[in-house]
């Protein structure tokens, strides 16, 4: 089933401002909000689609993306939006939003006796062809990882929990808020036991009781073709741990593209800026070598090649990342003027200064450079 329209799920309109947007979002929210609708899948599921809609409309540059490029647009941007649209999630991001209606107990705990562990943020350097090819990349970083003396849970043995006497083992206990749609009654996490249902009475030695301690990992992040800098990608679960088997955090990964010695990014087209000497200008050649992505390219260069010209390689340039097809390799060529000139090289120019033939003669259709460069990226 194809997905609805982000604006369209929030009822607004594209212009909506970052208030109507946030405003849309707590009144569909609350209409299908899990407390309200208990066993509903119906209204648990709009509520996913709600909060996938506001954490994209809400966010300026995934907005801009949707707004320009649409679904195709989020593929790879991460977050609800990459289609892991949880409702714990959506409560740990998003519940002070329309916490003051049903209370603390929208932000509810993903399981474990702690919280849950803090995103990561890594940056990656990408040279331009693995940009253009797709490229795995392992790092090592330092984080919480899992306790291996209590194996996460905190205590130091088996026998140092029992069950939490508020909640009865259960996690959660029940709450009556006063709401201008009268009493409501939630569930909330228990206060004594973080939900966990256990309470420790001897806490581990190695860590204190938290259930994790500093470690480093390898992890190994699949980058697809097509990225460009400041893309943020996202893997679950590979933050820092929670405490006592709480959830992990997310691993934020943010892409940084290497300056190439010889070709410039254009969106998906690369652009290479040719020098040509006078005479292959004037005579043309059939063996102007120039570097691509994937290695070296023989270009011709006509007779009569003007400074400014520019050729397209088509497909030459870097994969779309939210589409089909690829950009191309534009040559702009420029005519290299000599700064020194023998004495015999200038007599030799001096017999063409005047020659009819070496007079400029712009014609009516000849366009500059920036007319040119326009229309290909137009």
């Amino acid at each position: 089933m194809d997905k609805r329209d982000y604006y369209e799920v929030l009822g607004i309109s594209k212009g909506a401002s970052a208030a109507e947007i946030k405003k849309a979002y707590r009144k569909v929210a609350m209409k299908y909000h899990p407390d309200r609708n208990p066993d509903d899948k119906a209204a648990e599921d709009k509520f996913k689609e709600a909060a996938e809609a506001y954490e994209v409309l809400s966010d300026e540059q995934k907005k801009a993306r949707y707004d320009r490029f649409g679904h195709a647009g989020m593929r790879g941007a991460g977050g609800f939006s990459g289609g892991n649209v949880n409702v714990e999630d959506i409560f740990e991001n998003f519940g002070d939003i329309f916490g003051d209606i049903f209370g603390q107990g929208s932000r509810r705990r993903r399981g474990g006796g702690g919280r849950r562990g803090s995103n990561l943020r890594v940056k990656v350097k990408l040279t331009l062809q693995e940009i253009a090819e797709g490229v795995q990349k392992k790092i090592k970083v330092r984080k919480h990882i899992q306790c291996n003396t209590c194996d996460g849970s905190g205590a130091k043995n088996s026998n140092a929990v029992r069950a939490c006497e508020t909640c009865g083992g259960h996690g959660r206990v029940r709450q009556v808020s006063n709401t201008f749609l009268g009493q409501m009654q939630t569930t909330v996490t228990c206060p004594t036991c973080q939900g966990n249902g256990q309470v420790i009475t001897q806490k581990c030695t190695s860590c204190a009781g938290e259930g994790r301690m500093y470690g480093e990992e390898t992890i190994s992040i699949d980058i697809p073709p097509g990225v460009v800098s400041g893309v943020q990608l996202s893997m679950t679960g590979k933050g820092n741990m929670g405490e006592r088997n709480a959830p992990a955090g997310d691993l934020l990964i943010s892409i940084e593209e290497i300056a190439h010695e010889h070709l410039k990014r254009k969106d998906n087209d690369v652009v290479f800026t040719l020098y040509i000497s006078f005479v292959d200008a004037a005579l043309g050649s059939n063996t102007i070598e120039i570097p691509t992505i994937k290695g070296k390219a023989k270009i011709k260069i006509p007779p009569g090649t003007q400074s400014g010209k520019i050729f397209r390689l088509k497909g030459k340039g870097l994969p779309s990342l939210n589409a089909y097809g690829k950009g191309d390799q534009l040559v702009e060529v420029n005519v290299w003027t000599p700064k020194n000139v023998s004495p015999s090289e200038r007599a030799t120019l001096e017999g063409l200064r005047n020659a009819a033939n070496f007079e400029p003669a712009p014609g009516k259709n000849e366009r500059g450079f920036f007319e040119k460069m326009r229309d290909y990226f137009s």
